[in-house]
């Protein structure tokens, strides 16, 4: 896969850090972004539309969750995977249906994973 563009999205400088470094192990993918809040995501994601979009839950403002909804309700063939700390049993109950590709735990984000996701 070539060609992939990445908005990170999360309010933490050390897990964009880390995004940023696993994404460059990839070839042809890139970081074309970051934002801290979930307005600042809606208005990345919706003016530089990138192939992927790693999207924290827990953001200050609106919520990852609530900003994944509103920017599949404006571009919906974007791929959004939501990360955050939470095991898969204690997601918040609207995470499974606003949207999102997938739920990636933090820790568990790879570039094997990454790259394993249909983007």
């Amino acid at each position: 896969m070539t060609g992939v563009d990445v908005l990170i999205v999360d309010d933490q400088a050390p897990f964009r850090s880390v995004a940023r470094a696993l994404i460059r192990l990839l070839p042809g993918w890139r970081v074309v972004g970051e934002a801290v809040t979930g307005e600042d995501a809606l208005t990345l994601a919706l003016g530089d539309r990138p192939s992927m979009i790693l999207m924290d839950i827990n953001l200050p403002g609106m919520s990852g969750i609530e900003a994944t909804r509103r920017i599949l309700a404006e571009a919906p063939d974007m791929k959004i995977v939501l990360v955050s700390t939470y095991a898969v049993e204690d997601l918040p109950p609207d995470a499974v249906s606003c949207g999102a590709l997938a739920y990636v735990r933090k820790d568990d984000l790879t570039p094997a994973l990454l790259r394993g996701l249909p983007v």
